[in-house]
Order: C-alpha cells, then sequence, then structure tokens
C-alpha cells in the first residue's frame, strides 16, 4: 500500500467513525412547563446527526478523490460524497431509533392506564393528560399532543394522528375512533389492544431468539461441513480410487 492508499483509507476508517459513532448524551431533565409537554418528540431528535452524516460523506469523497488523484479523483469524489451522503441519511440515528423502541415498548402500559383512567370515570382528553404525565418518556410527549387537541376541540382524527408514527398505535387509533363515532366504551377496547400488543412482541421475541439459535449454529456448521469432508470422505474417496486404479 502506497502513501496515497494508506490516506485515502484513513479517511474512509475516519468517515465511518464520524458517521456512525454515537456522543454520549446526558439525560435532561424532564420540562414541566405546558409549552414543552406540547412539543413532541420529532422537535427533539438531534440536532448533530445531519451534520455527522455530511462530515463522513465529504470525507468519503475526499478519500475517493485522493485515491485517484488529478480531476477525474476530483469529478469522482464529488459523486461519491453525494452519494454517500444520500445512503448515510438512509441510516436510523441512534437517537431515533431509541426513542422508536421506547415508544413501541410503552404503549400496551399506556394502554392500560388509558383503560383504567377510562373505568375510573374521567373523560377522555383528560385521561390522556393524565396518563402523559405518569408515563413519561417519548411517548408521553405524543400523548400530550393528543390529549391538548381533544381538550382544545379538535376533532379525533386530528388529535389521534399523533400517534400515527409509533409502531403498534394503528390499533389504539382505530379503536379510539371507532369509539369515537358510535358511542361505545372504550376501556375495553383499549385492554384488548394491549393485551394484542404484549402478544405480539412476545412473539417478536420468540422468532428473535430461533433466529439467533440459527445464526449461531450456521459459523459451526460452516466449519464442521468442510473438516468433515477432508477428514472422513476424502480419504474413503481416495481409498476406493486406489484400488480402482
Amino acid at each position: 500500500m502506497n502513501r496515497q492508499q494508506g490516506i485515502a483509507a484513513c479517511l474512509v476508517v475516519a468517515a465511518l467513525l464520524v458517521a456512525v459513532r454515537t456522543p454520549g448524551v446526558r439525560p435532561s431533565r424532564r420540562l414541566r412547563g405546558l409549552g414543552d409537554r406540547a412539543r413532541s418528540a420529532e422537535d427533539r431528535r438531534p440536532r448533530w446527526w445531519p451534520d455527522r452524516v455530511r462530515l463522513g460523506a465529504g470525507l468519503a469523497g475526499v478519500a475517493v478523490a485522493v485515491l485517484l488523484g488529478g480531476a477525474p479523483g476530483c469529478l469522482a469524489g464529488v459523486v461519491a460524497a453525494l452519494v454517500a451522503d444520500r445512503l448515510l441519511r438512509r441510516i436510523e440515528s441512534p437517537a431515533a431509533r431509541d426513542r422508536r423502541l421506547r415508544e413501541a415498548a410503552d404503549l400496551p402500559l399506556a394502554a392500560d392506564l388509558l383503560a383504567a383512567a377510562l373505568r375510573a370515570g374521567a373523560p377522555v382528553d383528560r385521561s390522556v393528560l393524565a396518563v402523559a404525565d405518569a408515563l413519561g418518556g417519548p411517548l408521553a410527549d405524543r400523548l400530550h399532543r393528543v390529549g391538548r387537541t381533544l381538550l382544545l376541540g379538535g376533532q379525533p382524527d386530528e388529535a389521534w394522528s399523533h400517534l400515527g408514527a409509533v409502531a403498534g398505535a394503528d390499533r389504539l387509533v382505530t379503536a379510539a375512533l371507532r369509539t369515537s363515532r358510535s358511542g361505545a366504551a372504550l376501556a375495553g377496547a383499549l385492554t384488548r389492544v394491549a393485551d394484542d400488543l404484549r402478544a405480539d412482541r412476545s412473539t417478536a421475541a420468540e422468532a428473535a431468539a430461533r433466529r439467533a439459535g440459527v445464526l449461531i449454529v450456521l459459523p459451526l456448521g460452516l466449519c464442521f461441513l468442510p473438516a468433515f469432508i477432508l477428514a472422513g470422505l476424502v480419504p474413503v474417496i481416495v481409498a476406493v480410487l486406489g484400488d480402482v486404479l
């Protein structure tokens, strides 16, 4: 490897470290103000992530330009930077992934708490706000928006649409909209939704465990089969061919 290739390799490694590495973030205090409660989870996404992506794509483009050199290298570096920027933007940021997983994990509990509040006689808007206060986390931000919209007289479709991005929330939203039109009790539907969500999570966990078992055994099989062929079948085939020939 010459010096030019070494520089390009270092730039590629630096681009990967810049784009993938997540800086440590200390947990922020839970804000109690009304305006802070109304903020959605998207409004608090990490602002450093686009800068990291652009910097990583730029380093990748410089690496290509250094490796090829000259005017063709500069042109290829620009193209590589644009392609790398587009590909890196498709990667979900660690903070967004953590928020998405926390929202999905808290959804069954939120449905149970909301059902309990409704059974206690509280209206839907107050129940949603109470559950958001008790729950905390990124899902609480969305529930605050739902409750505030209902409290201010917004339509149920508009209010419950704030949960549309949460995985599995479509069942809860469908149940809430159906009961708002028919006048049926929402508590029983929420209990069934919570049970279904927990069952789905259990099924997904079992499927992931099975896949992990297969992936763990796969390297062993890849090592065992060639050894079995070389140590068991090849000597037999060589001995038979030696007797025949």
